[in-house]
């Protein structure tokens, strides 16, 4: 078993559909993993799911739930009554799920993303890029993701030559998809080891193992300044995202692009705030579910 645990932890909250991304995303703020989101066609109800590599939750982790959940209702979200429960799952059926519930994600004519069981045959000139989930995971499918993984592809012209930036790696799904595109250097950062090491693992199976730098890294902590990269991706909650903003405008290069995402609709005119505060403007956006993502550069 290689030191792996037999049965992993769950920690699942039932609400409405339209609360699905935003109870993700705390579960996420609270976990440090992402969550999955699942809704029958119809339904009036959305299971929300993390999973965690141990056998049990913090009583600090309930209460912040609980908190969280609160503070959601407050802002006028229908959560429904926000049931959670935290469950010991086996690990094989936690595999089987996702095998069952993740698909191959094209991103136009440069990327295919998919598992290794997945039998998709990539187009003419596609890179592709083989991602299995771990307990610390992005597939593509969030909205979020899929935009910076759109923006990188839009932003990289193809024979390479430019350099990322990935902060809040999760699973290495960008950095990975960056490298496929031909970015060089690629950085990654997370805070959480977990993600750090299922990272690496997807790097491995990508034949990237000794190309990528994942580092656990806390963005909180670190100092503005030092090297700068062609792109930074920050795919984070957007509390996150402006009170850190000097440090991920510091790691960007002159005519960069600067790729926000994790930023729910109703909080994006505060993000776009305080970025163009810091002398940069907004060059591209898409909004999808609750979510609305932008690209930044400094004006000229």
């Amino acid at each position: 078993m290689s030191g792996e645990l037999e049965q992993i932890v769950s920690v699942r909250v039932l609400t409405t559909p339209e609360a699905g991304e935003p109870v993700g995303a705390l579960l996420e703020s609270i976990f440090g993993t992402t969550a999955s989101v699942w809704s029958e066609d119809g339904s009036s109800e959305a299971k929300v799911t993390v999973y965690l590599e141990r056998e049990s939750v913090d009583p600090a982790e309930e209460a912040s739930l609980g908190q969280g959940l609160d503070v959601l209702r407050a802002a006028g979200l229908d959560v429904s009554e926000g049931e959670w429960a935290v469950e010991r799952v086996k690990r094989e059926d936690w595999s089987e799920s996702w095998k069952k519930h993740f698909s191959p994600i094209e991103v136009g004519d440069r990327l295919l993303v998919k598992p290794e069981w997945e039998v998709t045959e990539p187009k003419l000139g596609q890179a592709v890029v083989i991602l299995n989930p771990g307990m610390s995971f992005g597939t593509g499918h969030h909205a979020t993701t899929l935009f910076c993984l759109e923006q990188l592809a839009e932003c990289m012209p193809v024979g390479g030559g430019k350099s990322l930036l990935d902060v809040g790696t999760g699973s290495g799904i960008l950095a990975i998809s960056a490298a496929k595109l031909g970015y060089d250097p690629v950085e990654a950062w997370d805070f959480d080891p977990v993600a750090v090491d299922v990272a690496r693992r997807n790097a491995e199976q990508n034949g990237l193992g000794q190309v990528l730098a994942f580092k656990e890294r806390d963005l909180t902590k670190m100092s503005p300044g030092g090297r700068q990269f062609d792109v930074v991706c920050a795919n984070l909650m957007s509390e996150l995202l402006v009170a850190e903003k000097a440090k991920l405008a510091s790691w960007l290069a002159p005519a960069g692009r600067l790729v926000l995402a994790g930023i729910l609709e109703e909080q994006f005119t505060e993000v776009e705030a305080a970025f163009c505060g810091l002398g940069m403007e907004l060059i591209a956006a898409e909004s999808l579910d609750e979510w609305r993502s932008g690209t930044f550069q400094f004006s000229c």
